[in-house]
């Protein structure tokens, strides 16, 4: 006897799914994205309660010690993983999220093969190809995050006829076990994962750093598509709406990411944005005006001092050298001195969607100095100074008309038609992209001041 009526039941999951929407929609908002987060969890957790009560599994006790050790894991990754490191944990909770999925629908799948469940088992064998691909696409793009693979696109030989294979004898498996009982159970399900697992690794190993925000998106989407289509194969009605939220929420940013990229995601996927065909000129011409200080040679701190309106831009090299806080130290004393400062960020600084406003938020920057891309582009024109912390792809001019690099094409922050560029970068290298900065071969109004920005950002300040 169930303790709670399906009445009941379908009421709370109706109750646990808006407040899932309701915690999203607030994340969409720098602001209230705390209070979005905190009510999304809440209410996961109260999903996964109602579930042990509503399928009786309550006194099983087998469960208990894997949801201690997954809460203990948890808690240490939550203390431990700094800031920098959260676009490739997130890429790996979208790989185990996916493998959950895949575990779930492996369990129903074995459990119908041989009935005549063919909705059931259908949609096992699709949540166990999806949520497969989706778990060692997510360990690649993790890894390539992480640096223990090469970041740059790995293209293989047939590499296109290989997926375009892959995907049809998954097709043919995905029949095979919805439709018919024609295989030995152990082959067609050791099958499945093998071909889905070497997918996923070909189609995530192929896309190059530039294009990682999108995968990331994309890959968060198929984690819960993973998990409806498995709430289907199991008849768990709150599996499919929140997955159905995940996977949808994650498709409509990865559409926001794509525009934001001036990209198609077909394109990103069959690996033809990872071109490295660099025209942005001559390398030995960059390296004759590595700085500005040559033809321009006022100091850059009196520039920094004078300027009245500025915009800062931060990037990635910021988060690596954990300078935010320096960041917003600097913008206070500059405030102090009479200045205006904005901050721009674009939609893929960092490694993830909004990984650079998590960033100045936790340095505890207002959320209304923060702009997005479009809302502050036409001002660099107008502001006295942009300084620039750690960016280099996205704001570099070689997107507008250096054809077949990674980066063409993408919008960029508006930086080079500022007067005063001043740059705290760790060198002249090209940016995650691999293309080379036009910028740094200006030849007036830039002052490029090279090294750690926490070490570079406290001397200048020293000196303010």
């Amino acid at each position: 006897m169930h303790i709670v009526s399906d009445a009941v039941y379908y009421s709370i999951c109706g109750i646990l799914a808006i407040a899932v929407l309701l915690g999203i929609h607030l994340m969409s908002n720098v602001e209230r994205a705390h209070l979005g987060n905190k009510i999304s969890a809440l209410a996961i957790a109260l999903s996964i309660v109602i579930t042990l009560i509503k399928k009786d599994i309550l006194p099983v006790w087998l469960i208990y010690p894997g949801m201690a050790a997954g809460l203990i894991i948890g808690l240490i990754l939550a203390k431990r993983v700094k800031m920098i490191e959260m676009p490739q944990l997130v890429a790996l909770l979208n790989g185990i999220g996916g493998a959950a999925s895949a575990i779930v629908a492996s369990f129903a799948f074995l459990s119908l093969y041989r009935s005549d469940e063919l909705f059931g088992r259908t949609t096992a064998s699709v949540a166990i190809v999806i949520g497969t691909v989706t778990l060692f696409g997510s360990l690649v793009a993790a890894g390539k995050l992480h640096k223990v693979f090469t970041q740059k696109p790995v293209i293989l030989p047939l590499h296109q006829l290989t997926a375009v294979s892959l995907v049809f004898l998954l097709l043919v498996l995905v029949v095979l076990g919805g439709f018919f009982s024609l295989l030995s159970l152990s082959v067609l399900l050791t099958a499945m994962i093998l071909l889905a697992a070497v997918f996923g690794l070909i189609f995530s190993v192929r896309v190059g750093g530039a294009d990682m925000p999108i995968t990331i998106s994309l890959l968060n989407s198929l984690s819960g598509v993973a998990a409806a289509i498995a709430g289907f194969a199991v008849t768990d009605i709150l599996l499919v709406s929140v997955g159905g939220i995940v996977g949808a929420s994650g498709l409509f940013l990865t559409q926001i990411m794509c525009r934001a990229m001036n990209r198609k995601l077909a394109d990103i996927l069959l690996g033809k944005t990872a071109l490295q065909d660099n025209k942005t000129g001559k390398k030995e011409e960059v390296k004759e005006e590595q700085t500005g200080e040559e033809t321009e040679p006022a100091d850059p701190v009196a520039v920094i001092k004078n300027a009245k309106k500025i915009i800062i831009v931060p990037g990635y090299g910021m988060a690596v050298a954990q300078a935010q806080h320096l960041v917003k130290k600097l913008a206070g004393r500059l405030v102090e001195n009479g200045a205006v400062v904005k901050y721009a960020i674009h939609p893929v600084a960092g490694r993830m969607p909004g990984h650079m406003d998590v960033l100045l938020i936790e340095a505890g920057i207002a959320f209304e100095d923060v702009y997005e891309m479009d809302a502050i582009n036409d001002e660099f024109k107008e502001a006295d100074l942009a300084l620039v912390v750690g960016a280099n792809d996205v704001l570099n001019p070689a997107a507008r008309d250096a054809e077949g690099t990674p980066i063409y094409g993408m919008p960029i922050l508006n930086v080079d038609q500022c007067k005063n560029i001043v740059m705290f970068n760790y060198d002249l290298q090209p940016g995650y992209s691999g293309v080379e900065n036009p910028i740094y071969a200006r030849k007036k109004g830039l002052w490029i001041i090279q090294g750690n920005a926490s070490d570079t950002l406290a001397e200048v300040m020293d000196r303010l």
